[in-house]
């Protein structure tokens, strides 16, 4: 006990000792910096700014990193202003020899131990570079200084920022814990397909569609392809003025005709587009990330553009499984999906968030046209396998989904030779019932209901339904029949194991 006793009195004189060097030293440049941005902290407004940065402008990566940062922050926070403070109660040290000019203007009035703004800084940052390590590591020196600004402006000890610190990363981790990162859940290699590497990009012609979505690129997609495959044939679809069916079908022959790759950078509906002439001519896929969410190529493991180029450059692919719906007495040509196929309430929320989207950005519009469909929304009547439903909406995946409510989350395998097949019923209390599938808890009713199956034929629909597939929306036919293309498709994607 006197061991310890003393261990805990040499740490308190020395704690203190570096909190009066501290403050005894001058940083001019410090001074207009450092109490400002420890002010800019309070409440973690600093890093809610930095996630809705990352959120606009940063990618599918952007926002998972966002997410991930925003997450850790809350549970560091609680952690230590509902637990640690309460448990320890140290008073904040005296300001006395603390510089007028770098007090802040109104005294925190918690205990000190640990820091708050430290425990803040560190877990957001720390969730961040899980997700991310460019951006944890742009926001690694932003986050030090404003844990060293506690100490700078004389409201805590060193101690107390070091050990909020610890605590902020211990709650990353234990966030990466409940939900994994990417890197730790791998999207599976196989079933891998032999292509050869095209390090300069010779033979691969890309057809870029900057019209998806609404996501701002912070780099240019082009300048990317150029600049990582030179002997790549860029091919830019000007929107009003070419057809993009057009170009995919033209760029897709061109390739097979050079025993090539062809590439598409856009949304999901411009990659949706590409399976077609992709089949029909043979060649494999190169699918960049271009539009505002890119399922597709996020599930594949290319959340970048210079992924993508890296993939083909060092010859790297695989097969994966294609969905297809084929519409009885339509004499054209399958309509193919590699994300989810939907009827229902679902194309007009795509409907609506695709009106939106151009002015308030993707996922704005998709929160308010959530909104609007469950106020306004009305079962729809069809045959389900011969079966008569009445559903609020029925969702095929290409392949197993995780999700939660209306929303797939993600896939681990694109080669599963599986429908996730989901129908949520209408019933008594309809709209109520829609808001809790909406809200996750659908799988809690008895009006779910799911399978895992090859095909599905649905018919009876009403004249001039619409169905959504992969993004995009267009009429339905009276009757369809969903398959499976099993490992139909060659795309590039990085080596991951």
């Amino acid at each position: 006990m006197r061991k310890a006793a003393r261990a805990r009195g040499v740490f308190s004189r020395v704690d203190r000792a570096v909190f009066a060097q501290v403050a005894q030293r001058t940083w001019p440049a410090a001074e207009p910096v450092l109490p400002r941005l420890s002010r800019s902290a309070n409440h973690g407004l600093l890093w809610f700014g930095v996630a809705a940065g990352m959120w606009t402008l940063g990618g599918a990566r952007g926002r998972r990193a966002a997410v991930r940062g925003v997450t850790s922050l809350a549970l560091a926070s609680a952690t230590v202003n509902t637990l640690a403070k309460g448990a320890v109660r140290r008073r904040r040290p005296l300001i006395d020899h603390v510089p007028v000019a770098r007090r802040l203007p109104r005294q925190p009035l918690t205990t000190s131990f640990p820091s708050g703004h430290s425990a803040s800084a560190a877990a957001f940052t720390a969730g961040v570079a899980l997700e991310s390590r460019g951006l944890g590591a742009v926001l690694a020196p932003v986050a030090a200084s404003v844990a060293f600004s506690r100490v700078y402006t004389g409201v805590h000890y060193p101690s107390d920022v070091l050990v909020g610190m610890a605590l902020g990363v211990g709650a990353a981790f234990a966030v990466r814990g409940l939900a994994p990162t990417r890197d730790l859940v791998a999207v599976p290699a196989r079933p891998r397909a032999e292509v050869p590497a095209r390090p300069d990009g010779d033979g691969l012609v890309v057809v870029v569609n900057p019209s998806s979505g609404a996501q701002p690129q912070l780099v240019d997609p082009v300048a990317q392809i150029r600049g990582q495959l030179p002997k790549a044939e860029v091919v830019l679809c000007r929107p009003g003025e070419d057809s993009l069916p057009d170009l995919l079908e033209t760029a897709a022959a061109a390739a097979a005709a050079r025993s090539g790759v062809f590439g598409v950078c856009g949304g999901d509906g411009t990659v949706s587009a590409a399976v077609a002439p992709a089949l029909r001519h043979g060649v494999p896929l190169l699918v960049l990330p271009g539009g505002t969410f890119n399922h597709f190529a996020a599930d594949l493991g290319v959340d970048t553009v210079a992924e993508g180029c890296r993939a083909v450059a060092e010859g790297h692919a695989v097969r994966v499984d294609v969905g297809r719906v084929v519409r009885d007495g339509d004499t054209a040509e399958p309509v193919y999906f590699l994300n989810t196929f939907s009827l229902g309430v679902y194309p007009e929320l795509v409907r609506l968030r695709e009106h939106w989207s151009p002015r308030i950005g993707g996922p704005a519009a998709t929160l308010l046209g959530a909104a609007r469909v469950l106020r306004t929304a009305t079962p729809l009547r069809a045959e389900v396998n011969g079966r008569r439903r009445s559903m609020w909406f029925l969702f095929a995946g290409n392949g197993a989904y995780r999700s939660v409510g209306l929303a797939p989350l993600r896939r681990h395998d694109l080669a599963d030779g599986v429908l996730d097949v989901r129908i949520a019923q209408a019933g008594r209390l309809a709209r109520p019932r829609l808001l809790a599938t909406a809200a996750g808890g659908l799988a809690r009713t008895r009006l779910y209901a799911a399978a895992r199956t090859t095909s599905l034929r649905v018919g009876g629909l009403p004249a001039d339904t619409p169905m959504a597939y992969d993004g995009e929306v267009v009429p339905a036919a009276r009757e369809l029949v969903l398959d499976k293309l099993p490992e139909a498709l060659t795309v590039y994607r990085p080596l991951t194991d």
